[in-house]
């Protein structure tokens, strides 16, 4: 399964670079734990796809947003049924240094939540500036969120409905404004 999503992703003009072991940090383990608990192994197979929003440059929310229905198309193109989440991770409004250490805001949060649920398109082209000036140096995360908003099918086909099953936020003593926005096709 990842070699075949890996190859179609490829076909569709998205340079990857495919690892065979890779350790993986709190935006992976974290979610999988919240939703799993904490079992000996994963009780699916997991395919990370580890996006650099650390040094620039970063990808673009489109980017981002594009890889999601590239990822959607391989996985419609697979030869088996399949049962697949895709989910998006990353801290939202955070800076973690410099003069605004310490930056959240709430209204651009929920706004941004807003907006990716109903007008997708629109969040995706959301430039880089306007993550940094409203959500911190760190609030960068956010466009790996729009991969799965990406795939989700009311993208592709605008007769397709999405639902929020679930939409949470909080901001924890760690300074990273923390989401969970479940979606789920109709």
């Amino acid at each position: 399964m990842a070699s075949h999503i890996a190859q179609s992703v490829i076909q569709q003009d998205f340079d990857l670079t495919i690892v065979n072991k890779m350790a993986v940090d709190h935006g992976l383990t974290v979610p999988l734990s919240l939703m799993c608990g904490q079992p000996e192994a994963w009780p699916c197979p997991v395919i990370p796809f580890a996006v650099n929003v650390v040094q620039y440059p970063v990808p673009s929310g489109q980017r981002c947003f594009n890889l999601g229905q590239a990822i959607r198309k391989a996985v419609e193109s697979y030869d088996e049924d399949l049962n697949v989440h895709i989910w998006g991770t990353g801290g939202m409004s955070h800076q973690l240094q410099g003069a605004r250490a310490g930056l959240i805001n709430r209204e651009w949060d929920n706004a941004w939540l807003d907006q990716m649920i109903t007008a997708p398109a629109a969040c995706a082209a959301t430039p880089h500036i306007d993550y940094v000036r409203e959500a911190g140096s760190e609030g960068i995360e956010l466009v790996m969120w729009l991969i799965a908003r990406g795939a989700m099918s009311d993208v592709a086909d605008k007769a397709c409905q999405i639902s929020v099953k679930h939409r949470f936020y909080h901001v924890p003593a760690s300074n990273t404004a923390v989401g969970h926005l479940i979606l789920d096709n109709n």
